[in-house]
């Protein structure tokens, strides 16, 4: 079990990065992003990266800086609204991007790691995100083909995790990190925190250690908020 975790995530990410590969990445916003891993593979230099992923993170933060240093030639996301870079490189015909609709990602990456290569689904019907792909019709209702998304590499964050790999996510970080988990032929955990096995509750873990083949422990990270809202000072 101890084999699992790695010391660092240069170490954990050995042997497993090349060009051209195509990665899954946990994360909603700034919650629950892999930040130690996305920064090793800053690091590596591997480049023309595919990478599925909710959101691309905000300006040099998460995903961003890996847009930041042009390693990544392909976003499979369904937001992308607070990274303006991402918005300057796409509009420019530097990016090429593959919307998909959040709750249609989410399954494209669980059906991924379940083993089902496509599904039908009614969302997208009639818009460009049907452009291209199989129509059929079910009980008089139009559906649109999606396949399934099936990763070279996963990159998640959990909160805790035992040494067996056996993991706990947080609350909201748990939307995509999840699936994304799944969804990659090898997957790569960091966590805030690595207990001794029997110390988590069996029925609250959310993923099996099956699924992690490497772990890191990560922490501390700092807590970054991508939108900071106050209440002005009340006159004294």
């Amino acid at each position: 079990m101890a084999k699992k975790i790695y010391p660092d995530a240069a170490a954990a990410l050995d042997g497993l990065l090349h060009d051209g590969m195509t990665i899954a990445a946990g994360g909603f916003g700034l919650c629950g992003i892999p930040e130690r891993l996305i920064d090793a593979i800053v690091a590596s230099g591997v480049k023309d990266l595919t990478v599925a992923s909710n959101n691309a993170g905000i300006d040099n933060e998460g995903l961003g800086k890996l847009l930041r240093t042009r390693q990544i030639a392909k976003m499979i996301s369904s937001y992308v609204g607070e990274n303006k870079e991402f918005e300057r490189q796409y509009l420019a015909g530097e990016l090429e991007v593959e919307f998909c609709p959040q709750g249609t990602l989410a399954e494209r990456m669980r059906a991924g790691g379940a083993g089902i290569p496509g599904f039908y689904t009614k969302t997208g019907v009639g818009t460009k995100v049907a452009e291209g792909k199989e129509v059929k019709s079910f009980d008089g209702e139009e559906y649109i083909l999606e396949r399934g998304i099936r990763a070279d590499l996963a990159i998640i964050k959990g909160w805790k995790a035992d040494e067996a790999g056996n993991l706990v996510f947080r609350k909201t970080a748990r939307n995509f990190n999840q699936p994304a988990a799944t969804s990659g032929k090898i997957c790569v955990a960091e966590v805030e925190e690595i207990v001794p096995v029997g110390s988590l509750d069996p029925d609250a873990i959310h993923l099996p250690g099956i699924y992690v083949k490497r772990l890191i422990l990560g922490a501390p990270y700092d807590k970054k908020i991508e939108f900071r809202t106050v209440r002005q000072r009340e006159a004294a």
